[in-house]
């Protein structure tokens, strides 16, 4: 019987798999798809802009953010002094560069740190069930039963003011929604027929969980960390302006931004305030921009 021209097809597709030359184009469609999208190349490269500039901040500017010079206090932008200078003859400029390593620090690494947590916790409770996953599910409803700033307030006050103790507390406070998203992928997805035929097989718990299952529910994951770091940075720097964040003595956007309590400054001195908003709101945009895009090319229903 002779073979049809998709006999054939179907034959050469079978050789290139054999020969391990047939590679799963998902992961570039992916990217592909995400580098289409307009607003998350231009928050891709808002991100990579700010976040570049703070790590090379030494490099940039030549001004020290911690040196006080009172001859120079409240000087408006020059070419010495791009954004001018604070009431401490301060440069706002140098201080915006170094802020934004630890601002960023706080968001990004209070985001990974928590979503590290909840999906670990989320992925092994959700999988396995039973007792373990009712009181990682009740704990996680403690947590989640507080909002959010009004617990962070607590456990600021109580612990005390440092960069340490606040990415702790945003790691207690935020870890929760991450392990609920977590929970709830793995319990769809352990019902799919590979999973039941790794469990046929006799593989590890640890091993479908970790392995096989949750590299297919990084996608949503992913786009919860990069809001996450958005809101943790506003958190910081809304902490910061009332005075309850990173110590005053350390340059961060929410420091910077804590002279606008003033009304004075707010009238006659707006390069103080003015500059630090506007690189913490493109930064934050950016990062949703990038979270838009991420949830775009990796969701399997706008795959095209």
């Amino acid at each position: 019987m002779a073979k049809t021209s998709l006999d054939k097809k179907f034959d050469r597709i079978r050789d290139l798999e054999e020969a391990g030359k047939l590679k799963s184009s998902s992961g570039s469609r992916a990217l592909r798809k995400l580098l289409s999208n307009r607003l998350a190349v231009v928050g891709i490269a808002i991100f990579l802009v700010i976040l570049l500039s703070s790590i090379f901040a030494p490099l940039i500017t030549s001004h020290d953010p911690q040196k006080i010079d009172l001859r120079s206090m409240l000087q408006s932008p020059s070419w010495e002094h791009i954004f001018g200078t604070d009431r401490t003859g301060r440069d706002v400029f140098a201080r915006i560069l170094y802020g934004g390593r630890v601002s960023i620090l706080v968001g990004l690494g209070s985001a990974l740190v928590s979503a590290s947590f909840g999906v670990a916790i989320g992925c092994y409770s959700g999988y396995r069930g039973g007792w373990i996953d009712t009181i990682a599910l009740r704990v996680s409803e403690i947590f989640m039963s507080f909002p959010q700033i009004i617990l962070v307030l607590l456990l600021v006050s109580i612990v005390g003011q440092s960069l340490f103790n606040l990415i702790v507390i945003f790691v207690i406070s935020g870890w929760g929604a991450m392990y609920r998203l977590a929970r709830a992928r793995m319990l769809s997805l352990r019902e799919e027929e590979y999973v039941q035929a790794l469990q046929s097989f006799g593989v590890s718990t640890f091993k479908i969980c970790y392995k096989h299952i949750l590299p297919n529910a990084l996608g949503p994951i992913m786009v919860n960390v990069t809001l996450t770091t958005a809101m943790f940075i506003l958190a910081e720097a809304g902490l910061s302006f009332l005075g309850l964040g990173v110590p005053l003595s350390i340059p961060t956007w929410g420091n910077i931004l804590n002279v606008a309590q003033d009304l004075r400054v707010l009238q006659n001195n707006w390069w103080m305030w003015l500059p630090v908003g506007a690189v913490i709101s493109l930064f934050v945009l950016s990062v949703n921009f990038i979270g838009d895009g991420l949830r775009d090319s990796t969701d399997p229903t706008l795959q095209g």
